[in-house]
C-alpha cells in the first residue's frame, strides 16, 4: 500500500463479512458496495476464514478502495462465544491457514448440536436444508440455520430466530469446545496481525474485556451497532485506561428476509489515524 494513497483515507468500515462465511455478498460485490457509499476501505473480516481476502484486494486496487486482510475468529470463554478480530493478518500464512481450518471443523460440530438442539424443542431441519442456503456449503454459520427457520414459519424473522433459539439466550444456544480468546490473540500476532476484541458490548462479561486488555489485545470495537451510549462510553474508557485502540465497524452481512443483521455496510467507521496505529502495530509480536 503506497503511502500517499494510505494518507487519503478518512472512513473505513473494520468489520465486513462476505459470502466466505455468512455473508450476503460476495467480496466483489461488497467492494463495490463500499466503493459506492463512499467508503475509503474495509476490513474483510469473515468467520474463521481468509479465503475472500484476495479476491476483495484484487477488486479493491482496480475501484480504489483499500482492502484490509482481516479475520474474525471464534473462541469460547464462560460458556459463551467470544469472537476477537484480526487485521492485517497474512492471509499465505500455511499454519495460520490450518488453525482456521480447525476453527470450521469446530463450527461444523456447532452446527449439528444446534440442530440436535431445535429437534429436541420440536423443530425439525436438517443439515442438508441448512446447506442450501450456501452454494459452496462451507463454513455455515447460525445466520443460515436462522433462514430455514424464517422460511419453515418457525419464527417471523431474522431477529425473532436469535433471540429465541440461536442468540446467547436462545432456547438452543449450544457452545463446542474451542480456543480460548488467549490463544485467538497469540494466533493472531503469529500471522503477523494485531487483535482487536469485537462487540464486547454482547457479552456482558467486562471482566474478560480487563483480563484482554491485561494480556496482548491492541485494540475494542467500541462502535459496533449493537452497542449502546453507555458501552461506548464504557468501552472508551477501558481503552483509554489501557492505551489501547478504539475501533468501529458495522459487522456488515447483508439483509435476509426483511432484517439486517448487525447493521448496513458503513454505518460505523473508524478513521485514518486508528488504522494507521493499527497497521503499525501489526507484525510486531510475528514469531
Amino acid at each position: 500500500m503506497k503511502g500517499k494513497e494510505w494518507g487519503r483515507l478518512s472512513r473505513l468500515d473494520l468489520h465486513v463479512h462476505t459470502t466466505a462465511s455468512d455473508g450476503m455478498f460476495s467480496p466483489v460485490e461488497v467492494v463495490r458496495m463500499a466503493k459506492a457509499k463512499g467508503l475509503q476501505g474495509i476490513a474483510v473480516t469473515d468467520h474463521d476464514t481468509v479465503a475472500g481476502v484476495e479476491e476483495a484486494r484484487a477488486c479493491g486496487q482496480e475501484s480504489g478502495l483499500v482492502v484490509i486482510p482481516g479475520v474474525e475468529i471464534s473462541t469460547v470463554a464462560n460458556g459463551q462465544d467470544i469472537h476477537v478480530l484480526g487485521y492485517f493478518v497474512d492471509p499465505a500464512d500455511e499454519q495460520f491457514q490450518e488453525r482456521l481450518r480447525e476453527q470450521r471443523e469446530a463450527r461444523k460440530r456447532r452446527n449439528h448440536q444446534l440442530l440436535d438442539q431445535l429437534t429436541k424443542l420440536g423443530i425439525q431441519i436438517t443439515m442438508e436444508e441448512v446447506e442450501a442456503r450456501k452454494q459452496d456449503k462451507v463454513n455455515i454459520g447460525r445466520p443460515h440455520i436462522a433462514e430455514v427457520l424464517v422460511e419453515k414459519g418457525v419464527v417471523q424473522n431474522m431477529d425473532e430466530a436469535f433471540a429465541k433459539y440461536l442468540g446467547k439466550d436462545g432456547a438452543a444456544y449450544v457452545t463446542t469446545p474451542r480456543i480460548s480468546p488467549e490463544e485467538a490473540l497469540v494466533l493472531i500476532r503469529q500471522a503477523g496481525g494485531v487483535p482487536v476484541l469485537a462487540h464486547p458490548g454482547l457479552y456482558d462479561d467486562d471482566e474478560l474485556v480487563l483480563r484482554l486488555a491485561k494480556n496482548g489485545l491492541a485494540g475494542i470495537e467500541v462502535n459496533h451497532p449493537d452497542h449502546d451510549e453507555e458501552m461506548r462510553v464504557r468501552y472508551t474508557e477501558i481503552v483509554r485506561q489501557f492505551g489501547l485502540l478504539a475501533t468501529a465497524g458495522s459487522d456488515f452481512h447483508g439483509e435476509r428476509h426483511g432484517s439486517m443483521y448487525h447493521a448496513d455496510l458503513g454505518t460505523c467507521t473508524t478513521d485514518r489515524e486508528t488504522v494507521d496505529a493499527l497497521k503499525g502495530a501489526a507484525g510486531s509480536q510475528r514469531t
